[in-house]
């Protein structure tokens, strides 16, 4: 599986340490908040309010340079529209591996 890297970021920073944490600490903030929403909403099986949750983190899938995992999050947000949740434990894997990189930050 891909890992988690900061390469987007630093590309756009353009070399400003300040903007690249202050975005680093945005993603910190907002990831466990947007994660625990998904989850409750996923096990009350409201596919739609997933579907918008899944919407929401594939952007930060995307920032943190994870193109695969960011292809799975747009199939999985497609499918939870169509009432299946198909690759659930794929984009799931995907939440932890952030999960875990976030914390080693």
């Amino acid at each position: 599986m891909e890992q988690p890297n900061l390469s987007y970021i630093h590309s756009m920073s353009g070399g400003d340490i300040a903007f690249e944490e202050k975005l680093i600490a945005i993603i910190k903030a907002e990831f466990p908040d947007e994660k625990q929403v998904y989850y409750k909403n996923i096990a009350a099986k409201n596919y739609p309010l997933t579907a918008e949750n899944v919407h929401k983190l594939k952007h930060k899938i995307s920032i943190l340079g994870l193109e695969k995992s960011y292809e799975i999050a747009v199939a999985f947000e497609n499918n939870l529209l169509e009432g299946s949740t198909e690759l659930q434990d794929d984009f799931e894997s995907i939440l932890i591996t952030i999960t875990n990189y976030l914390q080693q930050l």
